[in-house]
């Protein structure tokens, strides 16, 4: 059995502004994220944090925003490191490659905000990176977008694709259920 670890990427409030993101969907991924957050900590397995600090000053995310901050339950406790990025990528800036070596981390679990962005983008660096990535698609979220040609998707619909275009190639699609199962009642974990 690979060494996994959770990897929570924005879960931020800014990501509440409907304003400014649109309609989303998986109103329960927070939730999802939070049983998967509490099951590794009793499990004692790594967990890791994101957070994203935009240079946009019109973003909810720029640090001077109130939106920059983590929502609630969601803090890193004491030796869960937390990374800021920039950019899509977590990998991009940081320290968490070298992190996940030093740790001997071989299995990211990934959740958190947004689908087809962050989490998507991070994902797949992982995986080019030789880690195995496990992508839980009700512990992410998508919201509205215009394609390039001014047509309309649906939140479940950008969703539903990023994760297709995940699917086999970058990532293996879990549930939570299937996380809980798989990593972290494994005996070996159990402490």
């Amino acid at each position: 059995m690979k060494k996994a670890c959770l990897l929570i990427i924005d879960v931020q409030k800014g990501f509440d502004d409907s304003d400014f993101w649109g309609e989303r969907n998986n109103p329960d991924a927070e939730d999802n994220m939070l049983v998967l957050l509490d099951a590794f900590r009793k499990a004692r397995l790594p967990v890791f944090h994101v957070q994203h600090q935009s240079e946009n000053e019109m973003s909810p995310l720029h640090p001077t925003k109130l939106g920059y901050q983590l929502k609630t339950g969601f803090e890193p406790k004491e030796n869960e490191p937390l990374f800021i990025k920039s950019v899509n990528s977590a990998f991009i800036g940081t320290d968490l490659k070298e992190e996940l070596e030093k740790q001997e981390i071989a299995q990211i679990i990934i959740v958190g905000l947004t689908t087809n962005h962050c989490v998507s983008t991070t994902a797949r660096m992982a995986a080019n990176y030789g880690f195995g990535v496990s992508f839980i698609h009700d512990a992410t979220a998508a919201f509205t977008t215009v394609s390039y040609d001014g047509r309309k998707f649906t939140a479940q619909e950008v969703h539903e694709s990023a994760l297709s275009h995940l699917h086999n190639e970058f990532a293996e699609i879990l549930s939570t259920g299937d996380v809980l199962a798989k990593w972290v009642t494994t005996s070996q974990y159990m402490q």
